[in-house]
């Protein structure tokens, strides 16, 4: 089986001071490098998502400002792979399948933002397109909801969705769960 981690939108605008901070982007970014270092160690493929929101009235990730580029914390070296999406599913509409498929991948690693859009849609793209998928729980971020006038905390938003992943679409790990199969 041939691996790949996807890295989905971990971008300047859902950190501290970007257009839609989300809750803890540090801590998931921290995580999903430590995934990023691994698979570069390891010489398994990757691929960076970036969302780009190319609308007059995009509320962010607009192209031309610092919000829509790839974090430091996890930007690709010279050579890796950068797929620029427009949609939460990150097979749509991009060269993402026949990039991974041209690589003999059958297998992916996700983290990223957001767990309640972003990630959760492209788990569920990737599983339908017959990719065995793992999600890491602790590389992935996202943001309170509202929904019938009730507020839904970011734990309580990323709790509910990883779970759903877990139930038929990934396995749902650990960064720390990946680094221990990859030292065996």
């Amino acid at each position: 089986m041939t691996r790949a981690l996807l890295i989905v939108d971990i971008q300047n605008d859902y950190f501290p001071g970007g257009r839609n901070p989300l809750d803890g982007p540090e801590r998931a970014a921290a995580k999903a490098r430590e995934l990023l270092d691994a698979f570069r160690a390891s010489g398994e493929p990757l691929v960076h998502m970036q969302h780009v929101w190319d609308a007059p009235d995009a509320a962010f990730m607009q192209p031309g400002t610092p919000g829509v580029e790839i974090h430091d914390s996890v930007s690709p070296a010279d050579g890796e792979t950068v797929i620029q999406k427009a949609n939460p599913n990150s097979f749509l509409d991009t060269p993402l399948e026949k990039h991974l498929r041209d690589q003999g991948v059958d297998s992916l690693v996700v983290c990223g933002m957001m767990t309640s859009m972003c990630v959760d849609a492209t788990v569920r793209a990737a599983a339908d397109l017959g990719f065995a998928t793992t999600v890491v729980h602790d590389a992935c971020a996202t943001m309170p909801l509202e929904f019938g006038g009730r507020s839904v905390p970011a734990a309580d938003v990323h709790t509910a969705f990883i779970a759903a992943m877990g139930d038929g679409y990934a396995e749902v790990v650990s960064a720390a769960d990946v680094a221990a199969r990859a030292a065996r």
